[in-house]
Protein backbone atom coordinates (compact mmCIF):
# COMPACT_ATOMS: atom_id res chain seq x y z
CA UNK A 1 0.00 0.00 0.00
CA UNK A 2 3.52 2.24 0.71
CA UNK A 3 4.16 2.04 -2.89
CA UNK A 4 0.92 2.08 -4.45
CA UNK A 5 0.19 5.15 -2.44
CA UNK A 6 3.89 6.87 -3.10
CA UNK A 7 2.92 6.25 -6.83
CA UNK A 8 -0.66 8.48 -6.09
CA UNK A 9 1.05 10.97 -4.06
CA UNK A 10 3.63 11.84 -7.54
CA UNK A 11 0.76 11.42 -9.78
CA UNK A 12 -1.47 13.48 -8.38
CA UNK A 13 1.65 16.03 -7.02
CA UNK A 14 1.98 16.80 -10.81
CA UNK A 15 -2.23 17.26 -11.30
CA UNK A 16 -2.26 19.07 -8.16
CA UNK A 17 0.70 21.49 -9.69
CA UNK A 18 -1.74 22.69 -13.00
CA UNK A 19 -3.97 24.92 -11.10
CA UNK A 20 -1.36 26.99 -9.32
CA UNK A 21 0.86 27.49 -12.25
CA UNK A 22 -2.51 28.82 -14.12
CA UNK A 23 -1.97 32.65 -12.29
CA UNK A 24 1.54 32.66 -13.48
CA UNK A 25 0.45 31.25 -17.34
CA UNK A 26 -2.42 33.65 -17.46
CA UNK A 27 0.04 36.48 -17.19
CA UNK A 28 2.80 35.59 -19.11
CA UNK A 29 0.24 34.66 -22.37
CA UNK A 30 -2.64 37.27 -21.07
CA UNK A 31 -5.21 34.48 -21.16
CA UNK A 32 -8.87 34.86 -20.83
CA UNK A 33 -10.91 33.25 -17.90
CA UNK A 34 -11.99 30.68 -20.69
CA UNK A 35 -8.36 30.03 -22.13
CA UNK A 36 -7.28 28.78 -18.42
CA UNK A 37 -10.27 26.57 -18.11
CA UNK A 38 -9.65 25.15 -21.40
CA UNK A 39 -6.08 24.12 -19.44
CA UNK A 40 -7.98 22.40 -17.00
CA UNK A 41 -10.50 20.70 -19.52
CA UNK A 42 -6.78 19.93 -21.36
CA UNK A 43 -5.79 17.93 -18.33
CA UNK A 44 -9.53 16.52 -17.08
CA UNK A 45 -9.93 15.40 -20.80
CA UNK A 46 -7.01 13.08 -21.05
CA UNK A 47 -6.30 12.08 -17.49
CA UNK A 48 -10.38 11.47 -16.64
CA UNK A 49 -12.28 10.79 -19.58
CA UNK A 50 -10.03 8.04 -20.88
CA UNK A 51 -9.61 6.44 -17.70
CA UNK A 52 -12.84 4.00 -18.21
CA UNK A 53 -10.31 2.88 -21.46
CA UNK A 54 -7.61 2.26 -19.42
CA UNK A 55 -10.01 0.15 -16.47
CA UNK A 56 -11.18 -1.79 -19.58
CA UNK A 57 -7.66 -2.72 -20.27
CA UNK A 58 -7.14 -3.39 -17.04
CA UNK A 59 -9.72 -5.57 -16.78
CA UNK A 60 -9.16 -7.64 -20.13
CA UNK A 61 -5.74 -8.03 -19.82
CA UNK A 62 -3.79 -6.90 -16.85
CA UNK A 63 -1.56 -3.78 -17.08
CA UNK A 64 0.59 -3.17 -14.67
CA UNK A 65 3.43 -1.77 -16.76
CA UNK A 66 0.82 1.27 -16.52
CA UNK A 67 1.84 2.01 -13.13
CA UNK A 68 5.78 3.42 -13.56
CA UNK A 69 4.67 4.45 -17.05
CA UNK A 70 1.39 6.52 -16.23
CA UNK A 71 3.57 8.22 -12.88
CA UNK A 72 6.64 8.71 -15.35
CA UNK A 73 4.48 10.96 -18.40
CA UNK A 74 2.37 12.70 -15.23
CA UNK A 75 5.31 14.31 -14.11
CA UNK A 76 7.28 14.80 -17.44
CA UNK A 77 4.22 16.39 -19.20
CA UNK A 78 3.48 19.02 -16.23
CA UNK A 79 7.21 19.88 -16.13
CA UNK A 80 7.37 20.79 -19.88
CA UNK A 81 4.21 22.86 -19.87
CA UNK A 82 5.16 25.04 -17.50
CA UNK A 83 8.35 26.43 -19.52
CA UNK A 84 6.41 25.99 -22.67
CA UNK A 85 7.13 29.18 -25.01
CA UNK A 86 3.53 29.54 -26.14
CA UNK A 87 -0.30 28.52 -24.85
CA UNK A 88 -0.49 26.31 -27.38
CA UNK A 89 2.35 24.36 -26.59
CA UNK A 90 1.11 24.49 -23.20
CA UNK A 91 -2.36 22.15 -23.79
CA UNK A 92 -0.61 19.24 -25.45
CA UNK A 93 1.73 18.57 -22.85
CA UNK A 94 -0.86 19.27 -20.40
CA UNK A 95 -2.85 16.43 -22.24
CA UNK A 96 0.85 14.07 -21.67
CA UNK A 97 0.63 14.61 -18.37
CA UNK A 98 -3.00 14.01 -18.03
CA UNK A 99 -2.44 10.57 -20.00
CA UNK A 100 -0.06 9.71 -17.44
CA UNK A 101 -2.42 10.40 -14.65
CA UNK A 102 -5.39 8.46 -16.48
CA UNK A 103 -2.89 4.99 -16.83
CA UNK A 104 -2.02 5.13 -13.32
CA UNK A 105 -5.86 5.20 -11.53
CA UNK A 106 -7.20 2.41 -12.42
CA UNK A 107 -4.67 0.28 -12.22
CA UNK A 108 -3.65 1.82 -8.71
CA UNK A 109 -6.95 1.80 -7.50
CA UNK A 110 -7.28 -1.93 -8.34
CA UNK A 111 -4.39 -3.13 -6.47
CA UNK A 112 -4.80 -0.96 -3.76
CA UNK A 113 -8.42 -2.89 -2.75
CA UNK A 114 -6.73 -5.95 -3.45
CA UNK A 115 -4.14 -5.17 -0.87
CA UNK A 116 -6.84 -3.66 1.64
CA UNK A 117 -8.14 -6.88 2.65
CA UNK A 118 -11.95 -6.80 4.42
CA UNK A 119 -11.50 -2.81 5.52
CA UNK A 120 -11.66 -1.79 1.99
CA UNK A 121 -12.81 2.09 2.36
CA UNK A 122 -9.77 2.01 5.56
CA UNK A 123 -7.44 0.84 2.78
CA UNK A 124 -8.45 2.50 0.42
CA UNK A 125 -8.56 5.78 2.47
CA UNK A 126 -4.26 5.45 3.23
CA UNK A 127 -4.74 4.91 -0.92
CA UNK A 128 -6.22 8.11 -1.39
CA UNK A 129 -3.99 10.10 1.03
CA UNK A 130 -0.92 10.00 -1.37
CA UNK A 131 -3.11 11.83 -3.89
CA UNK A 132 -4.58 14.06 -1.29
CA UNK A 133 -1.39 14.81 -0.23
CA UNK A 134 0.16 14.97 -3.54
CA UNK A 135 -2.14 17.21 -4.78
CA UNK A 136 -1.50 19.48 -1.90
CA UNK A 137 2.13 19.57 -2.44
CA UNK A 138 2.12 20.34 -6.29
CA UNK A 139 0.99 23.65 -5.38
CA UNK A 140 3.09 24.61 -2.56
CA UNK A 141 6.25 23.17 -4.73
CA UNK A 142 5.36 24.93 -7.48
CA UNK A 143 5.00 28.52 -6.14
CA UNK A 144 8.45 28.12 -4.17
CA UNK A 145 10.03 26.77 -7.68
CA UNK A 146 8.44 29.81 -9.34
CA UNK A 147 9.24 32.55 -7.22
CA UNK A 148 12.93 30.45 -7.06
CA UNK A 149 14.03 30.46 -10.10
CA UNK A 150 10.39 31.65 -12.68
CA UNK A 151 8.79 29.41 -14.58
CA UNK A 152 11.57 27.16 -15.68
CA UNK A 153 12.12 26.55 -12.59
CA UNK A 154 9.17 24.22 -12.33
CA UNK A 155 10.86 21.71 -14.91
CA UNK A 156 12.26 19.99 -11.53
CA UNK A 157 8.41 19.41 -11.02
CA UNK A 158 9.33 16.12 -12.69
CA UNK A 159 11.96 14.89 -10.88
CA UNK A 160 9.81 13.12 -7.70
CA UNK A 161 7.77 11.64 -10.50
CA UNK A 162 10.73 9.74 -12.03
CA UNK A 163 11.70 8.46 -8.81
CA UNK A 164 8.65 6.94 -7.44
CA UNK A 165 8.45 5.94 -11.11
CA UNK A 166 11.59 4.15 -11.26
CA UNK A 167 10.92 2.70 -7.37
CA UNK A 168 7.58 1.34 -9.38
CA UNK A 169 9.70 -1.02 -11.60
CA UNK A 170 11.67 -2.28 -8.61
CA UNK A 171 8.22 -3.02 -6.75
CA UNK A 172 6.72 -4.49 -9.44
CA UNK A 173 7.41 -8.34 -8.29
CA UNK A 174 6.46 -7.61 -4.75
CA UNK A 175 3.18 -6.19 -6.06
CA UNK A 176 2.49 -9.15 -8.82
CA UNK A 177 2.38 -11.34 -5.73
CA UNK A 178 -0.95 -10.43 -5.28
CA UNK A 179 -2.79 -11.65 -8.44
CA UNK A 180 -3.99 -14.94 -8.52
CA UNK A 181 -5.15 -17.07 -11.50
CA UNK A 182 -7.40 -15.52 -14.33
CA UNK A 183 -11.03 -15.37 -13.16
CA UNK A 184 -10.76 -16.12 -9.97
CA UNK A 185 -12.95 -13.04 -8.62
CA UNK A 186 -15.17 -13.18 -11.46
CA UNK A 187 -16.12 -16.96 -10.85
CA UNK A 188 -17.33 -15.54 -7.25
CA UNK A 189 -18.40 -12.11 -7.92
CA UNK A 190 -22.10 -10.96 -7.71
CA UNK A 191 -23.85 -9.44 -10.47
CA UNK A 192 -22.98 -5.81 -11.42
CA UNK A 193 -25.50 -3.39 -10.38
CA UNK A 194 -25.27 -0.90 -13.49
CA UNK A 195 -28.53 1.36 -12.21
CA UNK A 196 -26.69 1.88 -8.99
CA UNK A 197 -23.45 2.58 -10.45
CA UNK A 198 -25.25 5.44 -12.90
CA UNK A 199 -26.85 7.02 -9.81
CA UNK A 200 -23.12 7.12 -8.23
CA UNK A 201 -21.72 8.69 -11.49
CA UNK A 202 -24.48 11.46 -11.55
CA UNK A 203 -23.28 12.43 -7.46
CA UNK A 204 -19.66 12.75 -8.05
CA UNK A 205 -19.97 14.50 -11.39
CA UNK A 206 -22.30 17.17 -10.23
CA UNK A 207 -20.27 17.71 -7.00
CA UNK A 208 -16.97 17.92 -9.48
CA UNK A 209 -18.75 20.81 -10.87
CA UNK A 210 -18.15 22.53 -7.56
CA UNK A 211 -14.46 21.10 -6.68
CA UNK A 212 -13.21 21.89 -10.27
CA UNK A 213 -14.65 25.41 -10.19
CA UNK A 214 -12.70 26.07 -7.00
CA UNK A 215 -9.29 24.10 -7.92
CA UNK A 216 -9.53 25.80 -10.61
CA UNK A 217 -10.64 29.61 -9.78
CA UNK A 218 -9.65 30.18 -5.74
CA UNK A 219 -6.06 31.52 -6.72
CA UNK A 220 -7.99 33.75 -9.52
CA UNK A 221 -10.97 34.72 -6.87
CA UNK A 222 -8.07 35.60 -4.14
CA UNK A 223 -6.10 37.61 -6.48
CA UNK A 224 -9.56 39.49 -7.76
CA UNK A 225 -9.85 40.27 -4.22
CA UNK A 226 -6.57 42.43 -4.00
CA UNK A 227 -4.79 39.22 -2.37
CA UNK A 228 -1.18 37.62 -3.72
CA UNK A 229 -0.89 34.59 -6.14
CA UNK A 230 0.98 33.19 -3.08
CA UNK A 231 -1.85 33.79 -0.73
CA UNK A 232 -4.65 32.15 -3.49
CA UNK A 233 -2.05 29.17 -3.88
CA UNK A 234 -2.15 28.71 -0.01
CA UNK A 235 -5.79 28.17 0.36
CA UNK A 236 -5.91 25.87 -2.47
CA UNK A 237 -2.94 23.96 -0.64
CA UNK A 238 -5.55 24.11 2.82
CA UNK A 239 -7.86 22.94 0.76
CA UNK A 240 -6.33 19.74 -0.33
CA UNK A 241 -4.46 18.99 2.97
CA UNK A 242 -7.78 18.92 4.71
CA UNK A 243 -8.87 16.60 2.24
CA UNK A 244 -6.16 14.53 3.35
CA UNK A 245 -6.96 14.67 6.70
CA UNK A 246 -10.65 14.01 6.00
CA UNK A 247 -9.76 11.16 4.13
CA UNK A 248 -8.22 9.37 7.02
CA UNK A 249 -11.57 10.12 9.10
CA UNK A 250 -14.18 9.32 6.31
CA UNK A 251 -12.46 6.05 5.48
CA UNK A 252 -12.91 4.13 8.91
CA UNK A 253 -16.43 5.68 9.46
CA UNK A 254 -17.56 4.30 5.75
CA UNK A 255 -16.42 1.24 7.41
CA UNK A 256 -18.34 1.67 10.49
CA UNK A 257 -21.24 3.07 9.92
CA UNK A 258 -21.42 2.42 5.79
CA UNK A 259 -20.83 3.75 3.03
CA UNK A 260 -23.92 5.85 1.57
CA UNK A 261 -24.39 7.78 4.97
CA UNK A 262 -21.12 9.02 4.84
CA UNK A 263 -21.29 10.22 0.86
CA UNK A 264 -24.56 11.72 1.42
CA UNK A 265 -23.86 14.35 4.28
CA UNK A 266 -20.61 15.04 2.55
CA UNK A 267 -22.68 15.96 -0.21
CA UNK A 268 -24.82 17.85 1.24
CA UNK A 269 -22.35 20.00 3.01
CA UNK A 270 -20.75 21.03 -0.18
CA UNK A 271 -23.10 23.36 -1.40
CA UNK A 272 -23.44 25.46 1.98
CA UNK A 273 -19.77 25.68 2.41
CA UNK A 274 -18.72 27.07 -1.59
CA UNK A 275 -21.81 29.61 -0.12
CA UNK A 276 -19.41 30.73 2.63
CA UNK A 277 -16.26 30.86 1.05
CA UNK A 278 -17.89 33.29 -1.37
CA UNK A 279 -20.28 35.26 0.62
CA UNK A 280 -18.55 35.56 3.61
CA UNK A 281 -14.77 35.17 3.17
CA UNK A 282 -11.83 35.70 5.44
CA UNK A 283 -11.54 33.53 8.22
CA UNK A 284 -14.78 31.67 8.32
CA UNK A 285 -13.96 31.27 4.43
CA UNK A 286 -10.77 29.69 4.50
CA UNK A 287 -12.03 27.64 7.33
CA UNK A 288 -15.20 26.34 4.48
CA UNK A 289 -12.68 26.43 2.14
CA UNK A 290 -11.00 23.25 4.29
CA UNK A 291 -14.26 21.81 5.52
CA UNK A 292 -14.85 21.31 1.71
CA UNK A 293 -11.56 19.87 0.87
CA UNK A 294 -12.74 16.94 3.84
CA UNK A 295 -16.00 16.48 2.13
CA UNK A 296 -14.93 15.84 -1.14
CA UNK A 297 -11.15 14.77 -1.28
CA UNK A 298 -12.42 12.80 2.51
CA UNK A 299 -14.92 10.67 0.64
CA UNK A 300 -13.00 10.11 -2.41
CA UNK A 301 -11.99 6.57 -1.01
CA UNK A 302 -15.54 5.89 0.12
CA UNK A 303 -16.91 6.53 -4.04
CA UNK A 304 -14.07 4.20 -5.36
CA UNK A 305 -14.94 1.15 -3.30
CA UNK A 306 -18.49 2.02 -3.69
CA UNK A 307 -18.25 1.85 -7.63
CA UNK A 308 -16.43 -1.63 -7.41
CA UNK A 309 -18.43 -3.04 -5.23
CA UNK A 310 -21.37 -1.78 -7.40
CA UNK A 311 -19.13 -3.75 -10.24
CA UNK A 312 -18.15 -6.63 -8.64
CA UNK A 313 -16.94 -8.46 -11.94
CA UNK A 314 -15.15 -5.29 -13.62
CA UNK A 315 -13.33 -3.77 -10.85
CA UNK A 316 -10.60 -2.17 -13.39
CA UNK A 317 -13.48 -0.63 -15.54
CA UNK A 318 -15.34 0.85 -12.02
CA UNK A 319 -11.80 2.37 -11.18
CA UNK A 320 -11.68 4.21 -14.21
CA UNK A 321 -15.31 5.40 -14.41
CA UNK A 322 -15.11 6.91 -10.48
CA UNK A 323 -11.98 8.52 -10.92
CA UNK A 324 -12.38 9.23 -14.83
CA UNK A 325 -15.50 9.84 -16.22
CA UNK A 326 -17.38 11.66 -13.73
CA UNK A 327 -14.71 13.78 -12.60
CA UNK A 328 -13.79 14.86 -16.25
CA UNK A 329 -16.64 16.36 -16.30
CA UNK A 330 -15.48 18.51 -13.89
CA UNK A 331 -13.19 19.67 -16.92
CA UNK A 332 -15.92 20.15 -19.25
CA UNK A 333 -17.70 22.61 -15.92
CA UNK A 334 -14.31 24.42 -15.71
CA UNK A 335 -14.76 25.64 -18.89
CA UNK A 336 -18.29 26.30 -19.01
CA UNK A 337 -17.63 28.25 -15.74
CA UNK A 338 -14.72 29.93 -17.09
CA UNK A 339 -16.87 31.87 -19.82
CA UNK A 340 -19.39 32.71 -17.34
CA UNK A 341 -16.95 34.47 -15.47
CA UNK A 342 -15.60 36.18 -18.57
CA UNK A 343 -19.64 37.48 -19.63
CA UNK A 344 -20.36 38.66 -15.94
CA UNK A 345 -18.07 38.06 -12.91
CA UNK A 346 -16.34 35.24 -11.37
CA UNK A 347 -18.23 35.33 -8.09
CA UNK A 348 -21.16 34.27 -10.22
CA UNK A 349 -19.35 31.63 -11.77
CA UNK A 350 -18.73 30.81 -8.25
CA UNK A 351 -22.22 30.71 -7.22
CA UNK A 352 -23.19 28.67 -9.64
CA UNK A 353 -20.51 26.26 -9.02
CA UNK A 354 -22.18 26.35 -5.37
CA UNK A 355 -25.60 25.15 -6.70
CA UNK A 356 -24.49 21.83 -8.62
CA UNK A 357 -24.03 19.45 -5.62
CA UNK A 358 -27.39 20.48 -4.44
CA UNK A 359 -28.30 18.80 -7.26
CA UNK A 360 -26.34 15.50 -6.04
CA UNK A 361 -28.17 15.22 -3.19
CA UNK A 362 -31.74 13.72 -4.40
CA UNK A 363 -29.49 11.16 -6.28
CA UNK A 364 -27.05 10.39 -3.37
CA UNK A 365 -30.68 10.13 -1.24
CA UNK A 366 -31.06 7.12 -4.20
CA UNK A 367 -28.25 5.02 -3.95
CA UNK A 368 -28.20 1.59 -2.71
CA UNK A 369 -26.34 0.17 -0.01
CA UNK A 370 -23.28 -1.42 -1.57
CA UNK A 371 -22.97 -5.09 -1.44
CA UNK A 372 -19.69 -5.84 0.98
CA UNK A 373 -17.20 -8.35 -0.11
CA UNK A 374 -14.91 -9.74 2.43
CA UNK A 375 -11.89 -9.56 0.56
CA UNK A 376 -11.33 -8.30 -3.14
CA UNK A 377 -8.93 -10.57 -5.50
CA UNK A 378 -7.63 -10.24 -8.87
CA UNK A 379 -9.94 -10.91 -12.03
CA UNK A 380 -6.35 -11.74 -14.05
CA UNK A 381 -2.68 -12.20 -14.23
CA UNK A 382 -1.02 -8.95 -14.15
CA UNK A 383 2.74 -8.79 -15.68
CA UNK A 384 5.15 -5.56 -16.03
CA UNK A 385 4.98 -5.70 -19.64
CA UNK A 386 2.12 -5.60 -22.30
Amino acid sequence: MALLSSGHLATDFANGALPALLPFLKDRFSLSYTAVGAVILASQASSSLIQPLFGLWSDRRGAMWLLPVGVALAGLGIGLAADAPSYWLVLPLVLVSGVGVAAFHPEGSKFAAYVSGRKRASGMAWFSLGGNLGYALGPIATTALVAAFDLRGALLLALPCLVVSAAMVFGAPYLRGFARAAGAAREQAGADDRFAIKLLLGVIALRSVAWFGLITFVPLWEVSLGHSKSHGNHLLALMLFAGGTGTLLLGPLADRFGRKPILLGSVAATGPLVLVFVLVGGIPGAFALALIGMCVVGTFGVTMVMGQEYLPRHVGTASGLVIGLSVGLGGVAAVALGSLADATTLRSALLVAAAAPVLAVPLAVLLPQARRTRKLEPATEVGLLP
